[in-house]
């Protein structure tokens, strides 16, 4: 196995392990994620459409159905690595590394991706 591939899986395993790590959050804990959204300015009504985009984009990752679904998912992984990171670093709250990670776990993916599963 080449390093692309490994590279791949390793960070799709993590992409999916961070999001599932949220969702769960989403669902479970969802006084404390209520709580987060709203010192940072956001509606709380977005916290379960959030949840449900985050697993239809693991499965549409995951199932590699068509190239277009595939480039919409990691769209929205992207953005919302993004928007999570400003978010914690405009509140200070000292939680912006995780986003990081996030975003550049996104990013191996997609990037590697192209190359192992066209």
């Amino acid at each position: 196995m080449n390093f692309t591939k490994i590279a791949f899986w390793l960070s799709t395993v993590l992409l999916t392990a961070i999001m599932f790590f949220s969702v769960y959050n989403y669902f479970f804990n969802n006084e404390m994620i209520r709580g987060f959204f709203e010192s940072m300015g956001y509606p709380t009504y977005i916290i379960y459409p959030l949840a449900i985009a985050k697993i239809l984009g693991l499965i549409a990752v995951w199932g590699n159905f068509s190239k277009w679904l595939k480039e919409w998912a990691y769209a929205g992984f992207f953005f919302n690595s993004i928007l999570a990171f400003f978010a914690h670093y405009m509140v200070s709250d000292g939680q912006h590394t995780g986003a990081v990670i996030a975003f550049v776990v996104v990013l191996i993916s997609y990037f590697t991706g192209k190359q192992v599963r066209p």
